[in-house]
């Protein structure tokens, strides 16, 4: 199938598949699923600049069919959610401005890329270590509560005194500088804008390890936080020529049944074992670019 905008032939049957096995992986971890679908689109010959601006817009419609499913579940922080919206805004365009001048320099596949493998590796060695330590604190305990094994830093970083001061009981949090919020809002955006992805990949994280969220919270969270941020992405690259709006279309036939299995499965499953499951995604996606980037592989 030909799609015009970014002037490229894909098998549309590729872009459902992508569509579907994101949309399970993201409504289940709670991210738009855009640090799989954007290697994924790469390696299908998808031009970068038209990964990041269509990526984003699929991710959109993905994390909005996942919400509802979480909302329902009790699992979103809708006044948290609010307030990073602002900071992502500021996040999302910068990012933005700095993707199309690299694509006016002819370097945007590279630099992007090799920024992907650098977040990636370091998102998946660092929950990967948490997570085990968490479990095997629940060993043997017949407690279900959701034990951190980086918990400490986040009770650090609530204690700071930098008013305004606000409180979100829905996660949990009696006590955090509305800056902190803030910065976090403005950092994952920046991600967002930059690698064309909702910025979940980092943002549960900081949720779960910095804000001290409960990580079903921090699922829900994050894919409400992921319509705004996605979504003024999308709007951004649009402006710019980077999205093209049918090959986004095909891939969310998948992703609306996708999406809805992923959010339904997290009840049953310990907040320690969904960041365990998690640390595998960035770590494929890593490899995945590695291997475009070598020109070893190709779809």
């Amino acid at each position: 199938m030909f799609f015009p905008i970014a002037g490229v032939t894909i098998n549309p049957l590729i872009l459902t598949s992508i569509g579907f096995i994101v949309g399970i992986l993201g409504g289940f971890f709670g991210v738009g699923g855009g640090f799989l679908a954007g290697p994924f689109m790469f390696l299908s010959g998808v031009p970068m600049n038209f990964v990041i601006g269509t990526d984003l817009a699929h991710i959109t419609g993905n994390s909005i069919i996942a919400v509802r499913r979480h909302r329902t579940l009790g699992h979103v922080d809708v006044r948290l959610g609010i307030v990073m919206v602002a900071g992502t805004v500021i996040g999302v365009e910068a990012g933005a401005r700095i993707i199309e001048k690299l694509e006016s320099a002819n370097s945007v596949d590279m630099v992007v890329g090799m920024i992907y493998i650098s977040l990636l590796l370091m998102v998946s060695a660092f929950t990967a270590y948490e997570s085990i330590k968490a479990i095997r604190l629940l060993k043997g305990s017949e407690s279900t509560k959701d034990v951190s094994g980086f918990q400490g830093f986040a009770e650090k970083i609530q204690k700071i005194e930098l008013p305004p001061m606000l409180s979100f009981p829905n996660s949990g949090i009696k006590r955090i500088s509305l800056w902190i919020v803030l910065g976090a809002g403005v950092f994952t955006g920046f991600v967002t804008g930059m690698l064309g992805v909702g910025g979940g990949f980092i943002r549960m994280p900081v949720f779960i390890y910095v804000l001290g969220m409960p990580t079903h919270v921090a699922v829900g969270t994050d894919l409400f936080e992921i319509i705004f941020s996605a979504g003024f992405g999308t709007i951004t690259h649009a402006l710019k020529g980077n999205v093209d709006i049918l090959m986004a279309l095909v891939m969310q036939v998948g992703a609306v049944i996708g999406a809805r299995i992923g959010a339904t499965s997290t009840q049953y499953f310990a907040g320690p074992r969904i960041r365990l499951f998690f640390s595998v995604l960035p770590l494929i996606g890593a490899i995945m670019v590695i291997l475009k980037l070598l020109g070893i592989l190709a779809l």
